[in-house]
């Protein structure tokens, strides 16, 4: 196990075998984001993606009040009184970017450990995650119209692909917080646990993630994420690069060996 910190850590990351731990360590501020926290974060992202040793992370925030508050208001507001432009959609290329909301090709899993509240760019960040499970005091809420803002970094685009329309839309046009049972019901996040349970729960869905075929994994992404938007003929005549990767893999060859061997099968870490 390694973690890397420092004096000025905001972002901290922990490998244990395959997966990588991402904390937002800013509990003192609810987590929140300011730009130095958000080029650690796409630093650390960066490290994930080109580690073929690491097949998962999970993201999380530091303390069990608190996933991330989102973008650090002080900090905006001093940008603001300087003059500095207001981005819109995306980060505009501010320090931190591809940040993981724009990080649309990422092939490797994240897994959203949501141990509090989701508020604004926190539940974007959680929307951008592949799987999220949640302690059920979790709430979630992307409150930037009552601030003269909208939710920029992917909130306003992908609440309404991840929830029925007016849900969604009544979330987003009002700002009302959402609780982590509702969140479950309409299936935002994957699974809700008291708060005592929440790592043995992440932990049991990173260990499934870990127990299959890194390259499958990341081809499976590929095929659901591209494909979602396609009629149904293109989504079948669509190439897909990790896919090609995967059927040429020594693991397409593993995976039908060990299971007539009845063994555990030895995965590749993928490469590319």
């Amino acid at each position: 196990m390694t973690t890397k910190v420092t004096e000025t850590t905001k972002v901290t990351l922990t490998r244990r075998g395959h997966v990588s731990y991402l904390t937002i360590a800013r509990p003192h501020v609810s987590n929140a984001l300011d730009l130095d926290a958000h080029r650690q974060l796409c630093a650390l992202l960066d490290e994930f993606e080109a580690d073929g040793e690491q097949w998962v992370a999970v993201l999380t925030g530091a303390g069990d009040r608190c996933f991330c508050a989102g973008q650090d208001l002080k900090e905006l507001a001093a940008r603001n009184r300087s003059g500095v432009q207001p981005t819109s959609l995306g980060s505009g290329g501010v320090s931190g970017s591809p940040r993981l909301t724009e990080r649309f090709g990422l092939t490797k899993p994240i897994v959203a450990r949501v141990n509090g509240h989701a508020i604004g760019g926190g539940l974007e960040l959680m929307l951008a995650c592949d799987l999220a499970i949640a302690a059920d005091h979790a709430t979630f809420a992307l409150p930037e119209v009552r601030l003269g803002l909208v939710a920029g970094a992917g909130g306003a685009i992908r609440l309404p692909r991840q929830l029925p329309p007016k849900i969604a839309l009544g979330h987003l046009l009002t700002g009302r917080p959402m609780t982590a049972a509702t969140a479950h019901r309409y299936g935002l996040v994957n699974e809700v646990v008291p708060a005592a349970q929440l790592d043995a729960c992440v932990e049991s869905w990173v260990a499934d993630l870990v127990a299959c075929s890194p390259v499958a994994v990341r081809a499976a992404k590929e095929i659901a994420t591209r494909s979602r938007e396609l009629p149904l003929e293109e989504a079948f005549a669509a190439r897909y690069s990790w896919e090609e990767k995967r059927r040429t893999s020594p693991d397409a060859v593993e995976g039908p060996a060990a299971f007539v061997e009845r063994r555990a099968p030895r995965w590749q870490n993928p490469s590319g």
